[in-house]
C-alpha cells in the first residue's frame, strides 16, 4: 500500500470529529424541534463524551433564528448531560437553553454566552470533595455577553477573560482570573490564582476570603461590601446552592452573616467613576451620556 500524503490521518480525523459534533447538535435539534417551533418546554437527558465540542451551538443558531435576540424564556430548553464535555461546550448559547452537565468539561465553557444557562457539577457517583478538584478547564466565559454559568468545583486558568455581561460563579479559579473583563459579574467561592484582575475595566467580582497580593491594583480597588452587595451575593449563592447542591455554598448559608463578611469586592476604578458620574447625572437632572462620557475621560 503506497504511504499516504502528509497530513491525511490529521484530516480524516478532524472530519470525523466534526461529523461527531454535527451529529450531537443535529440530534439536539430535531429533538428541540416543538420547542423551537412553539416554545414548548423541553426537558431532555443525554450522554456526553469529550470528543462532543460545542455542544449546544447549533441548536442555540436555531433558537435566534427562529425567535430573534430574545431567544426564548429562561429554561425553555432544558437539557442534562452526563460524561466529559469537549471544548466549548455551551459556546454562544443565547436565552431559552439551558445545558447542565454532571462530569467535567474542557476549555472554553460558555465561551460567547449570549444569555443562555450553563451548569456543571460533578458526576452524582463521584466520591470526592469538588471544591478540591477541577470541574472544567480554561478560559471559561470567554467573551460572553449574558446569562449564567454555575461551576461546582475548581476552574482553570483565564476565568471569564473578556466577559461583558454574563453572571458566573466557581468555587476556585487559576491564574489571570477576570482578565480584561468589561462587564458582568463573578463570585468565587474559593482560591485564586496569581494576577487576578489584570486589565478588568467593568463588571464586579467578589471572592470568598480575597487574598489581597493576588489581584493585580492597576485598573481595580478592593472597596467595602454594601448592603446592596450582600442582598446580591445572598440571592446567588442560594440559586447556586439550588442548582448544583454545593456543599460549601450550603455551608455559607447555614450562617450568613458570618459568611457575608468574608467576601472582598474587587471594583474597576474606571467603571466606579461612570457609575458615580450616572448616579449623580441622575440626582441632578443632567445628561447622563454627557455625564458618563466626561468621566471615562478622566
Amino acid at each position: 500500500m503506497p504511504d499516504l500524503p502528509e497530513g491525511t490521518a490529521r484530516r480524516n480525523t478532524t472530519t470525523q470529529d466534526h461529523g461527531i459534533e454535527r451529529a450531537l447538535d443535529n440530534t439536539l435539534i430535531q429533538l428541540a424541534e416543538g420547542a423551537l417551533q412553539d416554545g414548548t418546554p423541553l426537558r431532555l437527558e443525554l450522554p456526553v463524551r469529550n470528543v462532543n465540542r460545542t455542544v449546544g451551538t447549533m441548536l442555540g443558531y436555531e433558537v435566534t433564528k427562529r425567535w430573534g435576540a430574545d431567544g426564548l424564556p429562561d429554561n425553555t430548553i432544558d437539557i442534562s448531560f452526563r460524561g466529559s464535555a469537549g471544548q466549548s461546550f455551551g459556546a454562544f448559547l443565547p436565552r431559552g437553553i439551558t445545558l447542565r452537565l454532571a462530569g467535567d468539561a474542557n476549555d472554553y465553557v460558555g465561551k460567547g454566552l449570549s444569555g443562555g444557562r450553563v451548569i456543571v457539577s460533578p458526576d452524582p457517583e463521584a466520591n470526592f470533595a469538588a471544591d478540591e478538584q477541577i470541574i472544567a478547564g480554561n478560559v471559561i466565559g470567554y467573551g460572553a455577553t449574558a446569562g449564567e454559568i454555575f461551576l461546582r468545583g475548581i476552574v482553570g486558568e483565564r476565568f471569564c477573560v473578556r466577559n461583558s455581561g454574563a453572571l458566573a460563579v466557581s468555587e476556585g479559579v487559576g491564574d489571570h482570573g477576570c482578565e480584561y473583563m468589561t462587564g458582568g459579574r463573578v463570585v468565587v467561592l474559593g482560591p485564586i490564582g496569581r494576577n487576578f484582575a489584570a486589565g478588568m475595566s467593568g463588571g464586579i467580582a467578589y471572592v470568598l476570603d480575597l487574598p489581597a497580593h493576588r489581584v493585580n491594583p492597576d485598573m481595580v480597588d478592593l472597596d467595602p461590601m454594601d448592603g446592596e452587595d450582600a442582598t446580591f451575593l445572598r440571592d446567588l449563592v442560594e440559586s447556586y446552592a439550588a442548582e448544583t447542591g454545593s456543599p460549601v455554598a450550603a455551608r455559607l448559608l447555614e450562617d450568613w452573616d458570618a459568611a457575608v463578611a468574608r467576601f472582598g469586592k474587587i471594583m474597576p476604578k474606571d467603571y466606579k467613576r461612570v457609575l458615580s458620574a450616572t448616579q449623580m447625572a441622575e440626582r441632578e437632572g443632567r445628561d447622563v451620556n454627557e455625564a458618563v462620557m466626561a468621566a471615562s475621560h478622566g
